[in-house]
């Protein structure tokens, strides 16, 4: 169900600023690991679909576009090649690599049309897609429950791995999240891939955002792509295989910008 912003205005004044906390989460096995949330009120930030072009890293875009929080956005190819899946910003679609059939339309969007912020299967949405688009997945929570029962492939990310390194609906790795509650857009990142920090796999990232409120929540890229800046800052620490730390994060093609509404 699509959620739609407030339309109360705001009056000039100093910026709204999002909530931010670290969580320590303990796993089933006994692991650890650190998730990086950041909650935007809806009545104060507006959600927007970003193409970073050339490709880089969401910290350099938000310090080159003067941008103060944003997340990792879709898929892409790599090395800096276009987005995987459809993408539209504005009402109009830009080039991608499609997603092989026939999980293209099955995978995951996250769409923003005037306020509405709808997280929906691409065949959903429309051929003509109004406002801003971005395919990801797979759809982590719907309606507060889990969507990721043992051996599910419903949005085919195991049957369609060759499109990217590896299937990455496997084991626990550093992840990125965008939830839904009533009141707020909940951004979320896990760190992973080092001795301390276990990463997350799936199932145990659909958990996570459902014990952070979120009614609806999508799986965005993740890995070494995990990033997300909070106050022009990078909060989490993105690693590459074997724990190689990338620091300032990995250059990527997509991005969520959280914008803060201002009305005078």
């Amino acid at each position: 169900m699509p959620i739609k912003s407030p339309s109360r205005p705001r009056t000039a004044g100093p910026l709204p600023r999002p909530l931010f906390e670290r969580r320590r989460l303990r796993l089933g096995d006994g692991a650890e690991t650190t998730i990086h949330v950041a909650r935007f009120d809806r009545d104060n930030f507006d959600l927007r679909v970003v193409v970073l072009n050339p490709p880089s890293t969401v910290q350099q875009w938000c310090r080159r576009t003067g941008s103060e929080h944003a997340i990792v956005g879709g898929f892409y190819m790599r090395p800096g090649g276009p987005a995987l899946g459809d993408l539209w910003v504005a009402g109009r679609a830009l080039p991608t690599e499609p997603f092989d059939a026939p999980w293209h339309d099955e995978r995951a969007c996250v769409h923003v049309d005037e306020g509405t912020v709808r997280l929906a299967p691409r065949r959903e949405l429309g051929a003509t897609a109004r406002g801003d688009l971005l395919h990801a997945g797979p759809m982590l929570v719907a309606d507060g429950c889990s969507l990721l029962a043992a051996g599910a492939d419903r949005e085919g990310f195991s049957a369609g791995a060759r499109q990217f390194d590896s299937d990455i609906t496997a084991g626990r790795y550093p992840r990125a999240a965008l939830g839904l509650s009533g009141r707020q857009l909940i951004a979320a990142v896990c760190d992973g891939r080092a001795d301390e920090e276990a990463g997350l796999t799936m199932a145990e990232l659909a958990e996570s955002m459902i014990g952070l409120g979120a009614s609806q929540a999508i799986n965005l890229d993740g890995g070494g792509s995990a990033s997300l800046v909070v106050g022009g800052s990078l909060v989490n620490t993105p690693r590459e295989e074997h724990g190689i730390e990338l620091v300032g994060g990995r250059a990527v093609a997509t991005a969520l910008h959280f914008a803060p509404r201002l009305t005078f």
